[in-house]
């Protein structure tokens, strides 16, 4: 039975290519038909947040670019030409081959021509990404797996207090390069050093060489990130700690540092001390607020309502409902989770407050999206936290939108985070701020 998904929100498993991008002086290699690696990054970095192309990314990407005569004869030869080319022209610390859609059907042994060259002492792994797989998140976790499997060495000795960190999706989240250095900045608070793979300062592969002798992994996500964690267990006997939500605003982010710092076994009045010194700034800016939120307390949204991926739309709801304190609508989870992870994120959003509880529906679909919120009830303008698609149903219902999940073309994004408690007053900033901007 054949199905039309409107306004998609994610994009298939070669953007993975994007999260090699993310990786300092990484080189993507795409063994895939001509268009594919371009339409990615339009769609990916430009068209989400106009995050640019980066060191290696863009036009500048090799690719096979696999027509007629390899899908006949096969492409493992022009796979070598390519992969040939690439080491003289690109500079680079790690080369990833990424498969599309027909070198996947051919049965290209794409794993052999890599092992060629890696034979070779070349730095080069791959990973098969025919888009027909899954999704791009599915495409990043299947990077993880590459690295983890083909490039790591050996561990040696545990460096004390080094957490390898795996959270944000680069590209996919417009935010992810911001997130990353805010959960940086908590993890220091607290006494322990946080090993960021992607991103600026990052370290690129030398982060990567550090995973095994970290002292434990820390995945803060639904579900992305938590295979990787369990093969490095399996592979290095790595510890692990999976806490599922973003931390946005005062209270998550204080939950999260001493639900981590306890895992940690980090002195607990260390923790506690730099909780209660950014509670006190956080709460300042919140109470100076209060005056704004009464006086337009007639105007503010009556519920809100997430169409993001299972990350922002737990974590986002959890500040809406505890620190803001306004109430849920359904929140639209738009990731594709694999189903044995569906239960624990009902009974999150069924619990995000001792006493408040929102339904949710599992759907990447936008059209479906927007004929529940055309058959809902709306008694006051309703809060839409999605994409830049969900401007036009926030308009007909007129209520108040926030883009922050892909696509995001009505915002370019540089280092802004959401995470924390930083992070939060600048959730708290945009949402007003769109509000207000309505009156204009």
């Amino acid at each position: 039975m054949s199905a039309v998904v409107e306004q998609p929100r994610h994009f298939c498993m070669l953007g993975a290519k994007q999260s090699v991008v993310a990786i300092e002086r990484a080189v993507p290699i795409v063994h895939a038909g001509p268009g594919c690696s371009s339409k990615l990054w339009s769609g990916l970095s430009f068209c989400n947040g106009f995050q640019g192309a980066g060191y290696a990314g863009g036009s500048a990407v090799p690719s096979t670019n696999t027509g007629e005569r390899e899908v006949v004869f096969g492409g493992e030869g022009r796979l070598r030409e390519v992969i040939e080319g690439a080491l003289k022209v690109m500079d680079g610390d790690l080369f990833v081959v990424l498969t599309g859609c027909t070198s996947d059907i051919v049965g290209d042994d794409t794993a052999q021509v890599v092992r060629e060259f890696r034979e070779r002492g070349v730095p080069i792994v791959h990973a098969e990404t025919g888009g027909f797989k899954g999704t791009s998140f599915a495409g990043h976790e299947a990077l993880l797996d590459a690295i983890i499997r083909q490039f790591l060495g050996p561990a040696r000795e545990t460096i004390p207090n080094l957490v390898n960190v795996f959270a944000s999706v680069p590209y996919l989240d417009p935010f992810w390069s911001g997130n990353l250095e805010g959960l940086r900045e908590l993890l220091a608070g607290i006494g322990l050093e946080a090993n960021i793979l992607f991103g600026p300062g990052s370290g690129g592969i030398e982060a990567w060489r550090k995973i095994p002798v970290a002292r434990f992994n820390l995945v803060v996500s639904p579900w992305v990130g938590v295979k990787a964690a369990q093969l490095l267990e399996e592979r290095y006997g790595t510890p692990w700690l999976h806490y599922p939500v973003l931390p946005v605003g005062g209270t998550e982010t204080s939950r999260f540092l001493a639900t981590v710092g306890e895992f940690a076994g980090i002195d607990r009045a260390r923790t506690e001390a730099f909780i209660r010194r950014e509670e006190e700034r956080f709460y300042y800016y919140l109470e100076r607020a209060a005056d704004f939120i009464l006086e337009f307390r007639y105007d503010l949204p009556g519920r809100f309502v997430t169409v993001c991926d299972s990350l922002y739309a737990l974590g986002v709801s959890r500040f809406l409902v505890n620190d803001l304190g306004l109430l849920p609508g359904e929140q639209f989870v738009t990731d594709q989770t694999p189903p044995e992870h569906r239960d624990a994120l009902r009974g999150a959003f069924a619990a995000l407050s001792p006493s408040v509880a929102a339904p949710v529906t599992f759907t990447p679909d936008g059209g479906a999206v927007q004929r529940h919120l055309r058959e809902a009830r709306h008694h006051r303008p309703p809060l839409i936290i999605g994409s830049t698609w969900d401007k036009d149903i926030a308009a007909e219902l007129k209520g108040y939108q926030v883009s922050l999940s892909l696509p995001v073309t009505d915002r370019l994004v540089l280092d802004r985070s959401y995470v924390g408690y930083r992070g939060g007053l600048r959730l708290a900033e945009d949402i007003y701020g769109a509000i207000l901007g309505s009156y204009q």
